[in-house]
């Protein structure tokens, strides 16, 4: 419990004990004059259920007190939590949307890379064919130059080369 309230329960029995040990003086008869009329009342008892009846009505004005709060209190975190859940789904539809955005551009970069890589791709083919066609153009060339030069080999051969006889000679 807290400090407040172990001085309240405090404060309550040293006043019941002291209204025990003065309860002749509390229950002696006096005249009360209350504006109209004048009442012969134990003056002491009439103070004291004033104070009771400050009391009660202390205890229940701070109950009703804590009771509102309480209730507003229980108020603010349905409200929190509303927000709270209201802020969740937002930031979900956020990450959501990002998703999907996120999709869209790699399908976006999937779709750009196939196309360049299809460009790419006939690009290579065109040159594997032009590459082609200059190294059979040049197998050919290489084939006729050869050609002449066993041609040419030939002709020199038995052109320079005299028969076996005469050279014995």
């Amino acid at each position: 419990m807290r400090v407040r309230t172990f001085f309240l329960i405090a404060l309550i029995l040293l006043m019941a004990g002291f209204f025990t040990l003065n309860v002749e003086e509390f229950t002696r008869a006096n005249t009360l004059n209350l504006g109209l009329a004048s009442v012969q009342v134990p003056l002491g008892l009439v103070m004291l259920l004033l104070l009771g009846l400050v009391t009660v009505m202390f205890l229940a004005n701070t109950l009703y007190i804590q009771s509102k709060n309480m209730l507003e209190n229980r108020t603010h975190t349905r409200e929190l939590s509303a927000q709270r859940d209201l802020a969740d789904k937002a930031e979900a539809s956020r990450f959501t949307e990002l998703r999907s955005f996120l999709e869209a551009q790699v399908q976006e970069a999937q779709r750009r890379e196939a196309a360049t890589s299809k460009v790419q791709e006939a690009r290579f083919q065109a040159q594997e064919q032009v590459l082609l066609a200059r190294i059979e153009q040049l197998d050919k060339t290489l084939s006729a130059y050869l050609g002449e030069f066993e041609d040419r080999m030939a002709r020199g051969n038995s052109v320079a080369q005299p028969d076996d006889s005469t050279r014995r000679i």
